[in-house]
């Protein structure tokens, strides 16, 4: 194949002006936004030894994740796929505070293969974390955050997605379900394969009531999707109403939070499985194939760290917010050309336009083009003695 050294590998993409100027901005507005609700930045590293960045998280990121061995020491190291296992080894090990812990970060993260966000292998996770507080007022909270993001960002016909994965988890147990048991059936549940299911449960030789309510898990989606529930788990573990009455009591805080927006259920969709613990919720818009945030309840993450805490917290790439953005292209300061000179008077006026926030491009020597050709509008001229902005 043709040596092309300009070619980026697949997945991997640069952000061009202006959209880098507009990426910019709208990092700045949702940073702020997270600081106003008492979220604190935190920058974690890019590399990291591998067992803090996969430590609970599951055997997903792992095969997503980037691995190198560190030339000084000889241990393996990982290139972060995620940002929220760094959220919490700083919370359990670094902080330590004994109150409620908010974090918001925003980083690159590096993909061995693209997940749900898209195609890209790099996205700029933007994210926040509550660590110190298990509980619906925490869920609520932080799932309240990631729609006003959306909204400050102008993502519009948002609607949500709401489940918990501590059903599936109980009905396996009540199933009496080993662990590989439980995995195909999982995967058979994402895949909405009632065929599969059912074939599933009839190899496992699982008996009633625990065979209809597995098999009633992979249709239980749709506004009315609680109600159909509570009648079906009647029979269900304590485990299994528990979680079910709590994805209940979030449901109706979120529809007095956030009384205008459309909230679908699907008890059998469990993103990060593995890694989640309780409540997952996600949020789509029409035409998008994939959600464009998502978040949720990931308790004990903290515990190899040395301090195991209840967390909840949701992420979403920034860079696919701005391209879903509905926001008005923010106008720009006017863009002035100056002259090539040494005039004092010249110089004095191009440092009081630019410290005054206007764009100031001076002139080479033997250059090309006009202008417009380098986006100026307006340029300096001198008039009666003195340095003018003209157009």
């Amino acid at each position: 194949m043709k040596n092309t050294p300009w070619l980026l590998p697949e997945g991997i993409e640069e952000i061009l002006p202006p959209q880098a100027d507009r990426l910019e901005g709208l990092r700045r507005d949702l940073l702020d936004l997270f600081r106003s609700w008492g979220y604190q930045l935190i920058q974690p590293p890019f590399v990291e030894y591998l067992e803090s960045l996969l430590t609970g998280t599951g055997q997903d990121l792992d095969l997503k994740t980037f691995k190198l061995t560190d030339q000084a020491t000889g241990r393996l190291m990982g290139v972060r796929a995620d940002i929220t296992p760094q959220a919490a080894r700083i919370d359990a090990h670094q902080l330590r505070q004994e109150v409620p812990t908010r974090l918001c970060y925003l980083g690159t993260v590096l993909k061995t293969r693209s997940d749900g966000f898209g195609r890209s292998r790099a996205p700029l996770q933007i994210g926040a974390e509550l660590f110190g507080h298990s509980g619906v007022p925490s869920d609520c909270e932080i799932l309240c955050l990631m729609m006003e993001m959306l909204t400050r960002a102008g993502v519009a016909d948002v609607h949500l997605d709401l489940g918990h994965v501590g059903i599936f988890r109980g009905l396996s147990a009540q199933a009496g379900l080993d662990g590989a048991q439980e995995q195909a059936l999982f995967e058979a549940l994402q895949r909405k394969a009632i065929p599969e299911i059912n074939d599933l449960l009839d190899a496992y030789a699982v008996a009633e009531p625990s065979r209809g309510l597995l098999a009633g898990l992979a249709e239980l989606n749709g506004p009315d999707a609680l109600d159909r529930a509570e009648q079906l788990f009647a029979q269900a573990s304590a485990e299994v109403r528990q979680s079910l009455a709590y994805l209940r009591q979030l449901a109706e805080q979120v529809h007095r939070r956030l009384p205008q927006t459309p909230v679908h259920y699907d008890l059998a969709e469990l993103r990060a499985y593995h890694y989640q613990t309780g409540v997952v919720f996600a949020a789509f818009v029409p035409g998008s194939g994939h959600e464009i945030a998502r978040g949720g309840r990931y308790d004990h993450i903290g515990e190899r760290f040395g301090r195991s805490r209840p967390a909840t917290g949701f992420s979403a790439d920034l860079l696919k917010l701005m391209r879903l953005s509905r926001l008005p292209e923010p106008a720009g300061p006017q863009r002035i050309l100056a002259p090539l000179a040494e005039d004092p008077a010249l110089l004095d006026q191009i440092a009081r336009l630019r410290q005054a926030g206007q764009v100031v491009i001076s002139t080479l020597p033997g250059q090309s083009g006009t202008a417009a050709d380098m986006g100026c509008s307006h340029q300096l001229v001198q008039q009666n003695g003195v340095w003018q902005v003209v157009p």
